[in-house]
């Protein structure tokens, strides 16, 4: 290569643009509670519509402040690796954002297996700030693939260390007065703070 071409070419990586970075599949958010840190791998790539309305919450700091302020046990069950915890805003009109579409399992490919992170909702496409973690498998809130009566929930994310915090908010005592329909005896006589949710 002579002088000409190697300043030709030098003058080409000049003003070449670099590649554009790839986006991550999985996006991390660290939630600090009294208990210590919980850290959730959303699949942003599988279930963007929903990882990306939790990650508004996040951005917007509106889950600061917030709860986990369920635990759902089978009846009569002690253990503490099998159940769900449920956290958010309980629909604070304060800080809620719009309802957003439901995203099945059937399309995201994801399962409610342990540690699986989904939001809590009355009919599919009314979730907004509410979520619900699995302790254990719970695949029978998938989608159903033979029954579209059956939509399941819309799995989100994984977490990916504080697993031992929410074994301990499972057993935490509930107050069997408080909570509706299904939720009955299983809110907690004292919520678990959440006082940060950033990304990691």
């Amino acid at each position: 290569m002579n002088r000409r071409e190697l300043l030709a070419f030098a003058a080409a990586l000049a003003v070449a643009k670099p590649a554009a970075a790839a986006e991550p599949d999985v996006t991390p958010v660290a939630l600090a509670t009294p208990l210590g840190r919980i850290v959730i791998g959303l699949e942003t790539k599988r279930a963007p519509i929903t990882a990306a309305n939790f990650l508004k919450y996040v951005d917007r700091r509106l889950y600061d402040g917030a709860s986990f302020y369920r635990a759902s046990r089978p009846p009569g069950s002690a253990a503490d690796d099998f159940g769900l915890v449920q956290g958010g805003l309980q629909n604070d009109p304060k800080k809620v954002l719009p309802p957003i579409a439901h995203e099945s399992t059937l399309k995201t490919g994801l399962s409610h297996v342990d540690g699986t992170i989904s939001m809590g909702r009355h009919a599919p496409g009314s979730a907004q700030a509410d979520w619900f973690i699995c302790l254990g498998d719970q695949t029978y809130l998938d989608a159903d693939p033979q029954d579209p009566k059956t939509p399941g929930f819309a799995a989100f994310g994984r977490v990916t260390e504080g697993m031992e915090i929410l074994k301990q908010v499972l057993v935490m005592p509930v107050d069997p007065r408080k909570g509706e329909g299904a939720m009955k005896g299983e809110m907690l006589a004292k919520p678990v703070p959440i006082l940060t949710a950033r990304r990691a």
